[in-house]
This record gives structure tokens, C-alpha cells and sequence, in this order.
């Protein structure tokens, strides 16, 4: 991993290990436009490219991007399959590059309710690009905040039940290690962009401590820069953790 990311950054403050994004916006980007959603979403695949590559100068160590929610299942069909054909082509299209600028790639939620041919490109991705150094990147696809805390206590509960472990064992680590994330650190910062200021049951549990920093920017106008204005936001603060500051 790199000791140090973009000149301009590093000399600020900490970079943050691990930076996750709601990528808000694409559906009024298309519609100010008066283009249909999906070129919305087509338009959001290329700032997700200059994104990772930003992340990947700043010395990010993980990127999570929430790029598709449980509870979008619940849109049009047309717009769903526009979304999956989308997810198809981008893994496809970005897998070598990815794994030639060392960025491992998981794709993490339900992933049974994708289609056949999105389910084949997240393991080709997985495979291809298994073992990078340079950064992490996490795409939630099929996610749900909630979903995924229900999951993990399910778990625990049937370990309990296989005598395996006692209840009073079950402990906040290893709650974390039955999540999606396990063995990842926790965000240190989150960007929501368009403006909204909601976490839209994303990463409820690892974004207890969380740094949030909410862009005006629709996402499909996303760039590096952005985020090296949020990562600049980020280290002129101080993060107590529930501490009080020694005075």
C-alpha cells in the first residue's frame, strides 16, 4: 500500500484509509438533460473510473461504492436491466486496466438476484484482479444495510445454535467479522453526492464513526478533484471517537 498518496494531500493531514461513496444523482442529471435515466447511469460509469483513479493517487487504501441498493430492485424493469447490463460491461470493460493499476475489485451484497451474465463478470472481475496492492474496491451491488446485519446475526445465532460459541461470546468483532467488509477498516469518511443528506441504509454498522461530507455535485459530475476536496474537508477535522478534547 502507498506511505503516502498526492503531494498536494499528504502534506495537509491524514489520508483517510478507507473513503465509501453513495453515488447520488445520475436520475436528475439525465433528466436536466432531457435524456433518458439510463444515460444517466451510463454517464455515472465514467466518473466511478476518474474516482478510482483519484483514490488510487490520494493513497486511499479501500473505496466502497454503494452502486446498487436492495431496494432497487423495486424500479422500473426496463431501468433494472439497463442497470445490470451497465454493471455487466463496466466489469468487462475496466477489469484489465484495473488489475494492471493493482486494484483488487470485489463485488459485495445478495448477488443470487443478478443475472446470469452480471453474476459471470463479478467472477471474472474477482478472479482477474485478486491480490492487488494499491487499492481495494468494494461496488455493492444487491446491498442492503439492514439485510446485511440480519445476515450476520443469523450467523452468530447458528454458531450459538451448533454449540460453537456461547452467546455471551458474541462481541462486536465478531459481529464485524460476519459482515461483508470483514477484515477491512472501517470508513473514515463518507461523500453522499447531489446533495442529499440521508445514508440510504448503507454500511449501518461500519459507518458508526464516520466522517460525513455531503457534494452539491451530481454524480455523473464526479471527478478527482471532488474528492480531493473532500478528502481536504476531512483532514481539517478532529476526530474524537466520543473522546473529549484534552484542553
Amino acid at each position: 500500500m502507498p506511505s503516502a498518496g498526492s503531494p498536494i494531500l499528504s502534506s495537509c493531514g491524514p489520508i483517510p484509509a478507507h473513503v465509501a461513496i453513495i453515488m447520488d444523482g445520475n436520475g436528475r442529471w439525465a433528466r436536466a438533460r432531457a435524456l433518458p435515466r439510463h444515460r444517466g447511469h451510463a454517464a455515472g460509469a465514467e466518473a466511478v473510473r476518474d474516482v478510482v483513479e483519484g483514490a488510487v493517487e490520494a493513497g486511499v487504501r479501500v473505496l466502497t461504492l454503494y452502486a446498487f441498493s436492495q431496494e432497487n430492485w423495486n424500479r422500473p424493469r426496463r431501468e433494472i436491466a439497463a442497470l445490470m447490463g451497465l454493471l455487466r460491461r463496466y466489469l468487462l470493460k475496466e477489469r484489465e486496466a484495473l488489475r494492471e493499476r493493482g486494484v483488487e475489485v470485489r463485488v459485495l451484497g445478495d448477488l443470487t438476484r443478478l443475472p446470469a451474465g452480471a453474476r459471470a463478470a463479478v467472477a471474472a472481475m474477482d478472479e482477474a484482479t485478486r491480490g492487488g496492492k494499491l487499492l481495494r474496491l468494494n461496488l455493492m451491488v444487491s446491498y442492503s444495510g439492514r439485510a446485511e446485519l440480519v445476515a450476520a446475526a443469523r450467523r452468530l445465532a447458528e454458531r450459538v445454535e451448533a454449540g460453537e460459541l456461547a452467546a455471551s461470546e458474541v462481541c462486536e468483532s465478531l459481529l464485524s467479522d460476519a459482515l461483508y467488509t470483514a477484515g477491512l477498516p472501517d470508513p473514515d469518511l463518507l461523500i453522499r453526492t447531489s446533495g442529499e443528506h440521508r445514508i440510504s441504509n448503507f454500511m449501518l454498522w461500519q459507518l458508526a464513526y464516520t466522517e460525513l461530507y455531503i457534494s452539491p455535485v451530481l454524480w455523473p459530475d464526479f471527478r478527482r478533484t471532488d474528492l480531493f476536496a473532500a478528502i481536504e474537508d476531512y483532514q481539517k477535522r478532529e476526530r474524537r471517537f466520543g473522546r473529549v478534547t484534552a484542553v
